[in-house]
């Protein structure tokens, strides 16, 4: 039987149909590109003192409550939500609690939606969360109290992974293969930094946290229209027995591409074929079920979340740089388009995790050398940590590719869907991270860039899908070549049954 990418090769790479596709879900990442760092703005805190009242006894200040209130300076925020509820003192830890919460809602997105995504279909919770997205960051507008706050921030994270990982596999499953890295790469992460690099411009203009919120949100109701736009995954459909609806599918793309489609997409041998396969259902168990699906498992959640506290430490520390926020946050979402760009290289021309252990090196090296850079040359620590923020990005970039040619298209979403989770306890963690600077201002650079150093040495040891075709089965991950297993019973009856053994897959791993 012929693999998708044989059967749907008469379609071309790069028609009107694909170039459609590859439009229209990168534009519905944009929102994610708002919401993924706006506590930068909206949880700012900024210079303030007690407002002192008429019976305050100066001698017992630092010890007394500020029970007049608190005055904070309008010269670079005229309202955050630390000074809508007086976040300060005994309560300054709910702000930085305020971006974890953020991160739980996506740990908690990252496990529900790829299971959700496997059994409902891509489009159908691509949609759903998209509208969570908007829809719960919208009521954060009305938000009257801290908890309110936080709660619905929760509810926004857990949409805006959930639709960002929809929208990414619906697209690697539909695009041919020349055009899946650049949707992966450029596409997909270029228009999340589109919407990263707008946040700066919107809080600079617009400094009320509540109506920045407002106009972060809006945008995220325009991606309703893509619905009578955006179709199904063929590739899906079929794992799931319903080819007729992949056929029809297939059949609107040639029309678009303006190719005279073959009148039986599959051939009857083929049809009968699935016609006889029972659907399979398939839980995060799979993701365990043999050594080398297990251990590649392991290793992409170890990798996923070095990157990802890496990756969010940086961003989220570009207040603490020196010089204006705005113009720090706009620098940290600017060089992300060429390491987005150097990541599309490196996966066209060079095996993915020699690609994914460069960037690494890269970014971790740097951070190792902020601590060399004397006191009076702060722009040039500034340099080094765009530099490593770089270097993390485009490791960041190419892990989804990789974790998602590792696994098979019947728990694709629910393999990416995990890793993504893992990176979320990064992100978790993170924030903790940059607080250690108020020990040692070097000792996150030193943590973050030796974590990243020692997960590029282990990038080395996962398997290689470079010029692979995608596995539909997970009886066709289990043929990739990287980590020696021994045959459970249950696979050696399937190749009696099939009468022939399964032909291991060229890897050029260790």
């Amino acid at each position: 039987m012929r693999d998708y990418d044989e059967v749907t090769a008469f379609l071309g790479e790069w028609g009107p149909f694909q170039r459609l596709i590859f439009f229209l879900l990168s534009a519905s990442i944009i929102p994610n590109g708002f919401n993924g760092m706006s506590a930068v703005f909206l949880t700012a805190t900024p210079e303030h003192r007690c407002r002192p009242g008429r019976d305050v006894d100066l001698e017992q200040l630092e010890q007394e409550d500020c029970l007049d209130g608190w005055e904070f300076s309008q010269d670079v925020y005229l309202s955050t939500i630390v000074t809508e509820w007086n976040l300060v003192c005994e309560d300054d830890w709910k702000a930085p609690l305020t971006v974890s919460l953020f991160f739980v809602g996506v740990l908690v997105g990252s496990f529900i939606s790829g299971q959700l995504s496997d059994r409902f279909g891509r489009k159908n919770v691509l949609f759903v969360t998209m509208a969570m997205q908007t829809g719960f960051s919208f009521l954060q507008i009305f938000s009257g109290n801290f908890e309110m706050f936080a709660v619905l921030f929760v509810l926004v994270g857990m949409g805006q992974i959930s639709n960002y990982v929809a929208a990414f596999v619906l697209g690697t499953e539909i695009l041919g293969k020349s055009v899946r890295i650049i949707f992966s790469t450029l596409g997909v992460c270029i228009f999340y930094a589109i919407g990263y690099m707008l946040l700066p411009l919107f809080g600079y203009f617009i400094r009320d946290w509540r109506m920045l919120l407002l106009a972060l949100t809006l945008p995220g109701l325009l991606c309703a229209v893509l619905w009578w736009f955006i179709p199904e995954s063929p590739r899906w459909l079929i794992s799931q027995g319903r080819f007729k609806e992949a056929e029809v599918i297939i059949h609107r793309a040639a029309k678009i591409n303006g190719i005279v489609a073959p009148s039986a997409i599959f051939e009857p041998s083929e049809l009968q074929d699935l016609s006889s396969q029972k659907p399979q259902s398939h839980s995060i168990l799979d993701l365990l079920r043999t050594r080398n699906i297990r251990m590649v498992t392991i290793m992409s959640i170890i990798l996923w979340m070095t990157i990802a506290v890496g990756y969010f430490g940086l961003s989220l520390d570009t207040p603490n740089l020196h010089g204006d926020a705005y113009v720090n946050c706009f620098l940290s979402a600017v060089v992300e388009v060429p390491a987005y760009v150097l990541a599309w290289l490196l996966l066209r021309h060079l095996p993915r995790r020699y690609s994914m252990a460069t960037a690494l090196f890269l970014g971790g090296s740097v951070l190792l050398f902020v601590q060399l850079v004397p006191p009076d040359l702060y722009y040039l620590s500034t340099v080094l940590v765009m530099v490593g923020k770089f270097g993390v990005t485009a490791a960041f970039s190419m892990v989804y590719v990789y974790t998602a040619e590792l696994y098979p298209t019947v728990v694709r979403n629910m393999g990416v869907g995990i890793s993504s989770m893992a990176s979320r306890l990064g992100s978790i963690l993170s924030p903790y991270f940059i607080y250690l600077g108020a020990y040692d201002r070097f000792l996150p650079y030193i943590l973050m860039g030796s974590l990243t150093i020692l997960t590029a040495i282990l990038t080395l040891f996962l398997p290689e899908s470079f010029g692979i075709p995608l596995p539909d089965t997970i009886d066709q991950m289990l043929r990739v070549k990287g980590i020696k297993y021994r045959q459970t019973p249950s696979h050696t009856r399937m190749l009696k049954d099939d009468e022939e053994s399964p032909t291991v897959l060229k890897s050029t791993a260790f």
